[in-house]
């Protein structure tokens, strides 16, 4: 179970492989049956969390909180940057807007609803398991699970290894289907080929796209480490953060009376606050992981200027118009 790595004799990982064409495979029966499944592992991944938090609870030691950050806020800032990607599923739940039903009103609650219980949930965890286990003997692949068995607790950490099955298998859905969902877009405004926009009759599901991207995740899950997949992941999600912060910003200023379905408040405030918190987290990432941004956004930037540019829906528009405006001159 762990990636390309010779000096520990391993050079795959298989079972990641497999969950991955999984989920594939579910996202390709439609939305509905794939909705279902996730409410379904949802429902054991949040029973999980509320098992642990009412057994560990009575075992927390005050104590072990202190000092409460032994590392300072810098420690804080980096643990949050290495860890970001546990948040980018509220992002992802964006790219559904299409299929949900008054998404101007739903899409909203369901963010910010579905953050502020998560916030709590990790919260909770977080001190229950650090007040059960001194912090510095939490670094182990199950800190959940080796907590429990710190409190002679074994016959939860069973529940406790499904419950991350289920939290992986929810994750790994919601990732997959919001990127198939945003190759499905950027495909339809022409800056990606149109078979990433081809979608089955049938099933109302980009099938090519969901294959293609299901694939190349897969290998880069086999063979790649994870502590590296996930800071590549981050810095490029805080990225694109900034990126729609900034947006926030110019179209505010530039389109002040454009009927919005949601008005972000507090604005300017909001967004440079944004900027400034991931931006900071940016940096705190290691070299190597900014070398791996690049390097895709170059790749990014080669696709737009060769396909992208040529094809956009929106080009093709502006041309459009130019030449009516030069007929209509004369």
């Amino acid at each position: 179970t762990n990636a390309y790595d010779p000096a520990k004799g391993t050079f795959i990982d298989l079972p990641a492989i497999c969950i991955i064409l999984f989920i594939i495979f579910l996202l390709n029966l439609g939305v509905k049956k794939s909705a279902r499944f996730n409410a379904i592992m949802v429902v054991i991944k949040v029973a999980v969390v509320l098992l642990f938090l009412a057994v560990g609870v009575w075992y927390v030691k005050p104590e072990n909180w202190s000092p409460f950050m032994p590392f300072g806020f810098s420690g804080v800032a980096t643990g949050a940057a290495t860890v970001f990607f546990a948040y980018i599923g509220f992002d992802a739940v964006s790219t559904a807007a299409e299929e949900v039903r008054n998404p101007q009103r739903n899409m909203p609650i369901g963010i910010i609803a579905s953050l502020f219980i998560c916030t709590l949930l990790y919260i909770a965890v977080s001190l229950v398991l650090t007040g059960i286990v001194p912090y510095d003997q939490l670094n182990v692949k199950n800190p959940v699970a080796f907590a429990l068995s710190y409190i002679n607790q074994d016959w939860v950490a069973g529940f406790i290894s499904l419950g991350a099955i289920a939290g992986i298998t929810t994750v790994l859905l919601v990732m997959l289907y919001g990127q198939t969902r945003l190759f499905y877009a950027i495909s339809r405004d022409g800056l990606l080929p149109k078979v990433f926009s081809r979608v089955n009759p049938v099933r109302q599901v980009p099938y090519v796209n969901t294959w293609l991207t299901g694939i190349i995740v897969s290998v880069f899950a086999g063979v790649i480490p994870l502590n590296k997949l996930a800071e590549l992941t981050n810095i490029g999600t805080l990225f694109a953060f900034i990126t729609v912060s900034v947006g926030v910003l110019v179209l505010r200023k530039t389109q002040p009376h454009l009927k919005r379905a949601f008005w972000v408040p507090f604005v300017p405030v909001i967004p440079l606050l944004a900027v400034a918190f991931c931006g900071y987290l940016v940096l705190q990432l290691p070299p190597m992981t900014w070398i791996g941004f690049v390097s895709w956004l170059a790749i990014g930037l080669v696709i737009y200027f060769l396909y992208g540019r040529k094809h956009s829906t929106l080009n093709n528009v502006e041309e459009a118009t130019e030449e009516k405006i030069r007929i209509i001159n004369g």
